[in-house]
């Protein structure tokens, strides 16, 4: 036979053990809910031809990432988010509800971390180098430590040339140390000692793909594991979880690091440039911070060495102008990670699949001779994804034993268009410890004039470096095919071998084969509404037209009488109002007033200040048969859940959304309420409601609150009210206006009283006498008066036809103004 025909045969057999009812023996968590091969030719169809296997470098981006961030940004205007303007408020309310996403995504929340925003993983870690309380030793106490583990990216390890000037005691630590020198019980600290130590650790190794124990962050805070076992004071724990967040889920209510810096490149593959620190709020308040840039500043004097940070942790370490373009781009990263997908588990499944059948066919692979064709360096056999990342890293040998140089392996790679990654990949720690490369060999081989990054990949026959293959959400068997004839072809002497009993062997091991998991919670509320609270409500007293007392402090013996005219509830938060005679009272307030809210494709509330066209759609709530019907002209009627009831589903899952300045956990509505409203405002929305399991309450005034008032999704309190005397006045004021000047624009006294979307309209006997009202009983219904509502813009919005007008805010302006 021929020698290529040999060859051609050889290779064909080696194929015939790479097939995907292969893999579907050893592991059946491949693709996502829609079918897999279309989503990579729809959103990846500019690698086609190419195996891309560098995702622990950076991932790659679907292209509807891009499109939908492009019809952002080119329908929207997003201003510096440091002035006050309507764009500049867009961009803070915008990457405001970026922070909660990055939060929600790790299962935490605000009141439990903040969102530093930094232009990278290696920003992130700078800034706690440099801002971390580290103390020198004193006469009393011992000085700061910063231990790190020798498996550590050069980035944390660079934390020592900040710590080493002043004083502090730098411990690296082998990953066998930290339990083999653990004690059995966590360490009470018997003394005041109170120094502050940083121990740092990555989530996932970049280097072999190693996932070290998330317990290791409540071991090190309680000084149960070494180091800290062994020192007092207090123990702080950054995780580093850039490698480990590209294909692994983060539960940061189970495992409350006090830092964790990440890039989100590696997640998503758009934004580049952008990265975030994630800070305790607990541990937030001992970070210094020397300099000062602008927007981080409550106040400082030019003259004078006056400086007080602004109290918002995250807007005290964000120097400048944040990159806010890139934060809103990370709205349709979430979007379109959650959407490909269905979430980090299903990518953790996936993505380990692929490495574990890389692992098991490449570690069997032998020359003709029976020598390995790898050697590679990992601490497992790929057996668990919870212990295992997506990452392979070895390097080749001949058939006589000899290393082959990552760099050849590199050039020929790129002549079939396979992107890998090759070197020491900035862990030294990992790369000495897998080659057996002593401290002095580094030496020698930096004068022998080898140094990090270049392509001298053996010195004296010893690899300096080695091979690494990793894996993205987006990655395809084919990906492993394509590598694994790659090296079959290329680096194998013929004939192709494979050590059988080692291959049996691995494929016996299938216990995390079925070990699938899906986190409902962070997609579904986890129980029912709450139904028989709300109709036990509907049982309580019940506002109506019959009449009812408004009490003054001045007035409170004679009890002067005014008249209940008008209830309106507002079951859409800006849309059309819509009017009752009775009405049940629930635990927010008048039942489902302001219940729901519409938000635009970056999840940010619409109001009618952004969009005034929110109140030509009449919303109706129908008791009754349980629905909200949705109603606009030139549309057709639909009806939405008061409740749902439905099995969980992608589309009704819970998030997180901003109002007034408060986190609010909400409920997704359904694709057909969006695609409703989407039509009408002619551009992507979204109908949701609160959550039922969530409680937002009204925020303290000047007055001394008996109890919390839990609020549904209004602005500032349960009820809104307005007096058509005071009405009345400022039409007069209005007219005589007008009168004077050109624009003569006559507002009748309903059109304006519907402009300040009250609940409850009183006929009273003079002019703004509510001003001075401290309670209010309506019927066998007492209330309690907080004051004047402070949201005057949206008066400027004709209710009728969404066109906005300078009144009647310029004469209510100029008449308060001139009340004093």
């Amino acid at each position: 036979m021929p020698l290529q025909e040999a060859m051609e045969k050889e290779s064909l057999n080696f194929n015939q053990l790479c097939t995907f009812e292969s893999f579907e023996e050893v592991w059946n968590h491949y693709g996502y809910k829609s079918v897999f091969q279309d989503v990579i030719e729809r959103e990846f169809s500019r690698i086609k031809g190419i195996t891309y296997l560098d995702h622990a470098g950076t991932t790659l981006y679907p292209e509807s990432l891009v499109r939908e961030f492009y019809q952002d940004i080119c329908t929207n205007v997003y201003g510096n988010p440091h002035s006050h303007n309507p764009s500049s408020r867009l961009t803070h309310d915008t990457v405001e509800h970026v922070r909660y996403r990055i939060l929600q995504h790790f299962n935490t929340t605000p009141d439990d971390y903040s969102v530093i925003f930094t232009s990278g993983s290696t920003a992130a870690l700078k800034l706690v180098a440099e801002s971390f309380p580290w103390r020198p030793p004193t006469a009393t106490e011992p000085a700061s430590q910063f231990c790190y583990l020798t498996d550590n990216h050069t980035s944390v390890v660079g934390i020592r040339g900040v710590t080493s000037a002043l004083g502090v005691v730098s411990l690296p630590v082998s990953p066998e140390e930290i339990e083999a020198r653990a004690k059995d019980v966590a360490q009470s600290e018997g003394s005041s000692c109170q120094t502050p130590h940083l121990f740092c650790y990555p989530a996932q190794s970049n280097f072999s793909g190693r996932k070290y124990p998330l317990g290791y962050v409540r071991g090190i805070q309680a000084r149960q594991l070494y180091p800290a076992c062994d020192s007092q004071g207090r123990w702080f724990v950054l995780l580093d979880a850039a490698s480990f967040a590209s294909c692994s889920p983060l539960d940061l209510q189970e495992h409350p690091a006090d830092f964790v810096p990440f890039s989100f490149y590696k997640m998503f593959g758009f934004p580049t440039g952008l990265g975030a620190l994630l800070v305790r709020n607990d541990t937030a308040a001992l970070l210094r911070k020397t300099y000062f840039g602008g927007g981080t500043a409550a106040a400082y004097l030019a003259g004078d060495n006056y400086y007080v940070p602004a109290p918002n942790m995250a807007s005290r370490f964000e120097d400048g102008t944040v990159s806010f373009l890139d934060i809103i781009a990370l709205n349709h990263s979430f979007d379109s990670l959650h959407t490909l997908t269905g979430g980090m588990d299903k990518i953790q499944l996936h993505t380990f699949g692929l490495t574990r059948y890389t692992y098991m066919l490449l570690s069997s692979l032998c020359h003709g001779n029976g020598q390995p064709v790898a050697q590679i360096y990992s601490h497992s056999e790929f057996e668990n994804p919870n212990t295992q990342g997506a990452i392979l890293n070895f390097n080749l040998m001949d058939c006589h034993g000899q290393m082959i140089g990552y760099s050849q392996v590199d050039k020929l790679a790129s002549l079939f268009n396979i992107h890998v990654r090759t070197g020491c990949f900035c862990n030294t720690g990992a790369c000495q410890l897998f080659l057996g490369i002593t401290s002095q060999v580094v030496k020698s081989n930096l004068q022998a004039g080898h140094v990090c990054g270049d392509n001298i990949d053996l010195v004296d026959g010893r690899p300096t470096g080695s091979v690494r293959v990793s894996f993205g959400y987006m990655s395809t068997f084919q990906d492993c095919q394509n590598f694994l004839n790659f090296v079959a072809e290329c680096f194998v002497e013929k004939p192709v071998k494979v050590d059988q009993d080692k291959l049996d062997r691995l494929k016996s091991n299938t216990s995390s084969k079925g070990s699938s998991q899906c986190l409902l919670s962070m997609l579904t509320n986890g129980k029912p509404d709450h139904i028989d609270e709300r109709v036990h409500a509907s049982t309580d007293p019940v506002v109506n037209q019959r009449g009812g007392k408004a009490i003054t402090k001045e007035a409170k013996s004679h009890e002067k009488a005014q008249t209940l005219t008008n209830i309106y509830i507002y079951p859409i938060k800006s849309c059309a109002a819509f009017e009752v005679t009775d009405w049940p009272v629930g635990p927010l307030g008048l039942l489902h007033d302001r219940g729901w809210m519409v938000v635009n494709g970056n999840r940010v509330c619409l109001n009618q200040k952004r969009e005034p066209r929110l109140c030509l759609i009449h919303p109706q709530i129908y008791l009754p048969s349980n629905t909200l019907h949705l109603q606009a002209s030139g549309m057709n009627v639909i009806c939405v859940p008061l409740e749902n009831h439905n099995e969980p589903h992608q589309s009704h899952r819970v998030c997180q959304n901003m109002v007034c300045g408060d986190r609010v956990e909400t409920v997704d509505c359904g694709d057909e309420a969006a695609s409703w409203l989407s039509e009408f405002l002619g551009q992507p929305c979204r109908l949701i409601r609160q959550s039922p399991d969530f409680s937002r309450d009204m925020k303290k005034g000047h007055e001394k609150e008996v109890s919390s008032t839990a609020l549904s999704l209004v602005n500032e309190a349960q009820y809104l009210i307005v007096n058509r005397a005071s009405v009345d006045l400022l039409q007069r004021h209005i007219t005589s206006r007008q009168e004077s000047s050109d624009d003569h624009q006559p507002l009748d006294t309903q059109k304006l009283i519907s402009r300040f979307r009250a609940n409850l309209v009183i006929s009273g006997k003079e002019p703004f006498e509510e001003d001075d009202w401290s309670h209010l009983t309506i019927g066998n219904t007492h209330f309690q008066v907080k004051g004047r509502c402070g949201r005057c813009q949206m008066i400027g919005v004709d209710q009728s036809t969404g066109a906005k007008t300078k009144e009647p805010l310029l004469s209510l302006s100029a008449y308060r103004k001139g009340k004093g």
